[in-house]
């Protein structure tokens, strides 16, 4: 495909996320299968184009003085990927496959675009508006800055799979793609983000990937996976456990001791923990689904950890979705806290005296973080706050309170909160 015809094949995607409110994979997906001329090249050209245009519309619109979406995809390509002036006249102006000729206005803005330093905060940090005083609570005076890295394009990030294998050889392994130990967790490895018109490798590929050595998983999450401590030998029960990253992270630590049980409301969402437990060698796992009567009533105050990795907003995902913070409402977001408050208060039920509760969220909201953590408290006195790691490279992200706050621009990983709450022996 040409230069223009890849602009406007990026406008067309964006005006069905925006009009339709799709997914972005979804409105690809559909774009796609009438454009069957285009190659994988296009394509990832014009996803990457498409996400970069949404981690970045509002701070575009603002330099532009012009809301529209052809607008934020030319500042997108001049301001953000290097695009001349010159070469987006030639695109745009494609009499074929173009969108139409630059007018002048759009060379000025071009030219000459409208200080940020000026805008507010939610603009310059790329979030609505509605959220600011959510942001405001948890960074202050840095949240436009907090904000804007979560508009940052994100690395690939693997968890070394240590029943399989150990970090110098998945690091061998993964020579091609040019891995490195990003730090905080020693079995942790990261391929930086790729280009902007391009896709990431396909770490899935190699031999090592299909033998269980390691797995896709944001630092961020591993970390949280950490908060659980100790494990081997253990009870645990990941009572959100979705595709099953963390719970495949907790397996690891736990070596094939003690007994690592899944669950998830949504039954299908556990269909590729199972895969992916095989995968990685895990023996110690039990998938109880809510296809059977009360699937975990046999475990009532039998654990000694309940790994809740609670649903929430994404807040803390943007980098990877950033079509999700212009779907977000008040009204989801009141949804996501009461959500949250019940999976509290039922996995409490399983934890045995002594035992812990590791609450996580993958959101930078407090409404979801601590002011949950603080109404459960208020409500079970038998739980006490305890803090949520005790290794030195992680201490810095630690609140007042003792709990873990990650952030893009903090610790180089995806949003997450954790709070660990330890029951009365």
């Amino acid at each position: 495909m040409r230069d223009g015809g890849r602009l406007t094949a990026a406008i067309e995607v964006l005006t069905e996320i925006e009009t339709r409110h799709k997914p972005v994979r979804l409105a690809m997906k559909n774009w796609g299968e009438g454009a069957r001329y285009a190659g994988s090249k296009d394509r990832a050209f014009i996803s990457g184009l498409v996400l970069d245009v949404l981690r970045r519309k509002r701070s575009l619109a603002w330099k532009m003085g012009d809301d529209s979406l052809r607008s934020a995809v030319l500042g997108t390509l001049h301001f953000e990927w290097d695009w001349s002036i010159e070469r987006l006249a030639e695109a745009a102006g494609d009499e074929v496959h173009g969108h139409g000729p630059l007018t002048e206005a759009e060379r000025a803005a071009l030219a000459a675009p409208r200080d940020l330093a000026d805008a507010p905060a939610a603009v310059r940090g790329d979030y609505p508006d509605w959220l600011d005083a959510s942001f405001a609570r948890v960074f202050g005076d840095d949240r436009a800055a907090e904000a804007a890295a979560l508009a940052e394009r994100a690395p690939v990030d693997l968890r070394v799979n240590t029943i399989k294998t150990d970090a110098a050889r998945a690091l061998k392994a993964l020579t091609p793609f040019d891995a490195q130990p990003p730090g905080l967790l020693p079995n942790a490895l990261r391929v930086a983000a790729p280009a902007a018109a391009e896709r990431s490798g396909a770490v899935e590929a190699i031999p090592q990937f299909s033998k269980g050595w390691f797995e896709i998983q944001d630092l961020g999450s591993q970390v949280a996976a950490s908060a659980a401590g100790d494990v081997k030998g253990k009870q645990v029960l990941d009572l959100c456990a979705g595709g099953g990253g963390k719970t495949l992270a907790l397996a690891a630590a736990m070596a094939n001791t003690g007994q690592i049980y899944a669950y998830d409301s949504d039954a299908r969402r556990l269909t590729d923990t199972i895969r992916r437990g095989d995968r990685a060698g895990v023996r110690n796992l039990q998938v109880r689904t809510p296809l059977n009567p009360e699937p975990l009533k046999d475990l009532t105050a039998r654990m000694d950890v309940v790994f809740i990795d609670a649903p929430c907003s994404g807040t803390g995902s943007w980098r990877r979705h950033p079509d999700t913070k212009w779907r977000l409402t008040p009204e989801t977001l009141a949804k996501r806290q009461a959500d949250q408050d019940l999976v509290l208060n039922d996995g409490a039920g399983f934890v045995k005296a002594g035992g812990r509760m590791v609450y996580v969220t993958c959101s930078v909201l407090p409404e979801e973080d601590e002011d949950r953590v603080a109404a459960f408290l208020e409500t079970h006195p038998e739980f006490s706050r305890q803090p949520a790691s005790a290794e030195p490279d992680l201490a810095k992200f630690l609140t007042a309170d003792g709990d873990l706050r990650l952030t893009p621009r903090s610790s180089g990983t995806d949003g997450f909160y954790v709070s660990v709450l330890e029951k009365a022996r």
